[in-house]
This record gives C-alpha cells, sequence and structure tokens, in this order.
C-alpha cells in the first residue's frame, strides 16, 4: 500500500517543465507530498450531508456558517470539482460531492479506530466507549448497563448513540459505533458484515389504566383485546412489528384492533395510558417503576406471552477496544443472565 514519505525539495530543469503548466501543478503537488483535503474539511462536509444545509453543520460543529462555507469553497479549488450544486434552492450535492462523502465516511471512522486504538495502550485508563440502541433498550436498559460499567472505570467516557433499529445498525457497519443492543431485526443489508448475538429475552405489557375494569381481574381473555381503546407505536417500529407477530401466531388479528393514538414515545404512551386514554404494549423494562408505584396495571392475557429476543450486534471485521471488550465481557453477559435471561 503506498504511504505519503516526508516531503523533500527537489529541483527539476525548468525546460523540463517549460509549457506544462498543469503537468508542473500535478509533479509539485506529487512532490510535496500533500493531499486536496484535510481531515477537517472531510468532517464539514459530513456534517452537512448529515445535517441537510450549511448553517445546521456549522451549529452541529460549534464553527460559524461562513467558516464552513470558505472552507468548502476552498475544498472545491483544491480538487477543481464542485461538490455542491448550487442553482437549486437547498443543499444538495454533485456525483463528485457523493463520491468524496463515501470515501470521507470510511476515513473518518479509520480516524476514530486509530484513535480508540491508542488510547487502549493505556489498558482502560482513558478513551471512550462508543455504544448504541434501538429506542426502548436505549432508553430503560443502557442507563443501567453504562451506571455499572462507569462504577467500574470513571476514567472511561461514554458515548450512547439511541436511534432506531435499521439507523444503529448502519452506525455499527460504518465504524461509528462499536456495538449495540437492539431489539428489532436487523435488515437484510447488514446480516454478513455484522455479527449477530442473542442477549435475552425482553417481555412485553400489556398495559392499562388502573381505573380501568380490567384492572380488577388477573387475566383477560384473546377476544377482551377487541373491546380496548390502544395506544401504539408508529406502525414501522420495531417493538410494534413484533407484538403484531406474536399476537398473530397465537390467532390474534391487531389489524382490527381500535388504535386510536400513535406515538412514537415509550414515556408518551405510559402517560397516555395512565391518563386513562387507553390500553398499550411497552416493554416490561419500560414500566418498572410504574408497577413498583402502583399507577399502571399490567394486564396478563390468558395463554398468551409476548417476547422478544434482544441481540448484540457488532462488525467482526474491525478493531475492537478494550474498553468495549471490557463492557462486552464484564457488564452485558453478566447482567442479561441476571436480570434478563
Amino acid at each position: 500500500m503506498w504511504r505519503p514519505k516526508a516531503a523533500t525539495n527537489i529541483e527539476l530543469p525548468l525546460d523540463i517543465l517549460k509549457g506544462c503548466t498543469t503537468l508542473k501543478k500535478k509533479i509539485i503537488k506529487l512532490m510535496s507530498n500533500k493531499f486536496p483535503f484535510s481531515l477537517t474539511q472531510l468532517k464539514i462536509l459530513k456534517a452537512i450531508a448529515t445535517e441537510g444545509n450549511f448553517h445546521k453543520a456549522a451549529q452541529t460543529l460549534s464553527i460559524s456558517q461562513p467558516a464552513v462555507s470558505s472552507q468548502m469553497k476552498h475544498l472545491e479549488r483544491q480538487l477543481n470539482i464542485p461538490l455542491f450544486d448550487r442553482a437549486g434552492r437547498g443543499t444538495n450535492m454533485t456525483e463528485a460531492g457523493h463520491l468524496l462523502l463515501r470515501y470521507a465516511d470510511s476515513i473518518l471512522a479509520l480516524c476514530e479506530e486509530t484513535c480508540h486504538a491508542l488510547d487502549d495502550l493505556q489498558y482502560l485508563q482513558g478513551g471512550t466507549l462508543v455504544i448504541g440502541a434501538s429506542q426502548t433498550t436505549g432508553t430503560y436498559l443502557m442507563p443501567r448497563l453504562i451506571g455499572l460499567f462507569r462504577e467500574r472505570y470513571p476514567q472511561v467516557a461514554v458515548k450512547l448513540h439511541v436511534e432506531c433499529t435499521e439507523s444503529i445498525s448502519g452506525y455499527v457497519a460504518n465504524g461509528e459505533v462499536d456495538l449495540a443492543v437492539i431489539g428489532g431485526e436487523v435488515p437484510l443489508e447488514f446480516h454478513e458484515k455484522l455479527k449477530i448475538t442473542p442477549y435475552a429475552e425482553d417481555e412485553l405489557a400489556l398495559i392499562l389504566p388502573k381505573s380501568h375494569p380490567f384492572s380488577k381481574v388477573e387475566t383477560i381473555q384473546k377476544q377482551d383485546l377487541y373491546r380496548l381503546r390502544f395506544i401504539a407505536l408508529d406502525a414501522e417500529s420495531a417493538t410494534r412489528k413484533v407484538i403484531d407477530k406474536v399476537l398473530s401466531q397465537h390467532g390474534i388479528d391487531s389489524s382490527l384492533f381500535r388504535v386510536e393514538m400513535e406515538f412514537n414515545s415509550i414515556e408518551a404512551i405510559k402517560n397516555a395510558v395512565q391518563s386513562g386514554l387507553g390500553a398499550a404494549f411497552v416493554s416490561v423494562s419500560a414500566i418498572a417503576k410504574e408497577l413498583e408505584l402502583g399507577i399502571l396495571h399490567w394486564s396478563k392475557i390468558e395463554n398468551v406471552t409476548i417476547k422478544r429476543m434482544l441481540s448484540v450486534i457488532m462488525d467482526p471485521n474491525r478493531y475492537h477496544s478494550k474498553v468495549s471488550t471490557a463492557f462486552s465481557r464484564e457488564i452485558l453477559k453478566s447482567y442479561g443472565k441476571k436480570n434478563l435471561g
């Protein structure tokens, strides 16, 4: 693999380059061993692509918008090719912009990986653990795991990314996240790249307001579900798909439920149920406090148990830092066996 060597001052006879201005520039650039872009410029380019415009990218990076614009104009001059289509409205990348962005993602991910490897030389005396999780898992499970990890390694910083399963799978595949715990199914496009390991079962509970008549009985019948008003996650959420699938296996057609509200927040759903607006299915891990305080009722369905498998995903072909290995071996395994198995 070619690697740039230290720059050297080499003088060539001017008559060789006379009349060949373009060639001269290229030779001088090769002799100086300089790349036509910097890591800072690549980070700005990625921020623009992620945020959708220069203004939001500047806010994310905590720099001024003129600085963002100046860096991108300078980058385009260095490359001698436009990266953005400035004719229309909005911030649209050209084909060259998308090509550079694809390589920028790989370059920046490799830089992050390099930093993790160097941090490991301190043997867990520093460094950063970057982990991911799907919505419910990230909100209710991961804070507990991070707390346990920080008790053992208080000097290690932790970054947690909480997104839908599809997004988190992409982050792990791109090297932006060391590992993740998810509750949904990993998209097929990532199956060859990622290692998917079953972690623990997570039970999903039917919750009702304490004032509901069904809260006075120990169990309800399957047909009783069709009499309830439901508050649900949106139809595309991983949790709802699991619920619909398991109910179908028990002969229950969830498409016939009276879904009167759809929220994208578990907390909002819990508050709505507590206010008497309807019933909902949520992870048991999300209602531990409410059950302890007696402000929600967990209604059991006769002969029906709804469970889903949580999984740990990682890229086996990438470097795994000592901090991520410690989190996986010391925290994930022990906690899963004691509390979720």
